[in-house]
């Protein structure tokens, strides 16, 4: 018995000493910093906190599901070969016309008035503190993406989470990028992995900032943040609202359905083009993440024009078939009368005179497994 007590131990302080000392976790935002956050309303006991009250708590009930589900063969929940990527149009990227191009899941290029902007570069091949566990890409390995990358403006994180903000993808970007913008306390993490302060800007919920011409303004999400057992909502999270000259875009971060998309809608909108997250759904946190039909929904109240569904396409994170988010849009799309841009993972589409470009299914064309 006191072998094992001493094991255990052992196993907690080795967990600890990993968590604290492998860069990949990240790091905290300071004290001052801390002190300067009590002043918000969405910031209480050292953490932040939604505009509505979410309840992210999880019964004994529901973490039995999930062990359930897991076991579950019957859901298609990845692809049974690997999914294409294509190979990038770089002349169409560096031209002067307003494009995106997308990587899978959150990760996305747009290039508006002629500036490149990064949108959640997670480019690595797991969704994951550590390339043992974790959901690994669809695709083949992207990472080698950034070195044919041009140079890019700017950097957009909606949040901390591995999905979204990734280590080796960082470290591979931070030569080559102008300045980085970033939810409160995200810096912290930039900063562990050799980002210069000053290539950094935290904002607020609402927060404006101006980029040779275009404004950028971070906006409420309904979700929560987190790198490490300890570190639980300390830094915020959100969605951006790019407005250029011939362009004005909106992606939504992650985040359940609530009012603060007509709210973004009522002070922004309208949107030439929407990202809506909506993949990765789960009656059991509903709260966190859209259903599809939520997020067409959440579209029209931000007032957008056409739509692209993101968070899914590149990792599988919840106990859905792959596909099944798309299908449900496209369904959605339709009942509403919404357009749908379904591009392809390293498609590059012009935003004026492309963008209504009809629906090609290329995912039917992959094999699945259960």
């Amino acid at each position: 018995m006191a072998y094992v007590l001493l094991f255990l131990i052992l196993l907690i302080v080795g967990i600890v000493l990993f968590i604290n000392v492998h860069p990949t976790f990240g790091a905290n935002p300071t004290k001052l910093q801390k002190e300067a956050y009590e002043r918000f309303p969405h910031y209480e006991n050292g953490k932040f906190k939604n505009m509505v009250p979410t309840n992210m708590k999880m019964s004994a009930a529901d973490i039995l599901s999930f062990i359930k589900d897991s076991m579950n063969k019957e859901q298609e929940r990845n692809p049974r070969n690997q999914l294409s990527m294509n190979k990038i149009d770089w002349e169409k990227v560096k031209s002067r016309e307003d494009s995106l191009t997308w990587f899978g899941h959150s990760a996305f290029l747009l290039s508006i008035d002629n500036k490149k902007l990064l949108i959640d570069p997670m480019l690595g091949p797991t969704a994951s503190p550590v390339s043992f566990i974790g959901s690994k890409r669809y695709s083949q390995d992207i990472l080698h993406i950034i070195d044919e990358m041009p140079p890019i403006d700017a950097v957009l994180f909606t949040h901390d989470h591995y999905d979204h903000l990734d280590y080796s993808s960082i470290k591979k970007l931070k030569c080559k990028v102008n300045h980085f913008f970033v939810p409160l306390g995200v810096g912290a993490h930039l900063m562990r992995w050799g980002v210069s302060s000053h290539n950094i800007t935290e904002l607020n919920w609402w927060d404006e900032v101006e980029l040779g011409g275009i404004t950028l303004a971070f906006t409420p999400s309904k979700h929560f943040s987190g790198r490490g057992v300890l570190n639980r909502d300390s830094t915020l999270w959100g969605g951006w609202v790019i407005l250029g000259e011939n362009t004005r875009f909106y992606t939504s971060g992650d985040g359940g359905y609530d009012a603060h998309f007509k709210e973004v809608g009522d002070k922004y909108g309208p949107f030439t083009l929407t990202l809506m997250e909506g993949g990765q759904y789960d009656a059991r946190w509903s709260w966190v993440h859209m259903r599809p039909e939520e997020s067409v929904q959440a579209h029209l109240d931000v007032k957008g024009e056409t739509m692209m569904l993101i968070h899914w396409g590149a990792f599988t994170l919840a106990y859905h078939s792959w596909t099944d988010p798309i299908e449900r849009a496209i369904q959605k799309a339709k009942e509403e009368g919404v357009n749908l841009l379904i591009p392809e993972l390293g498609e590059t589409v012009l935003l004026h005179g492309e963008k209504a470009s009809g629906v090609n299914e290329w995912w039917t064309n992959e094999s699945k497994e259960a």
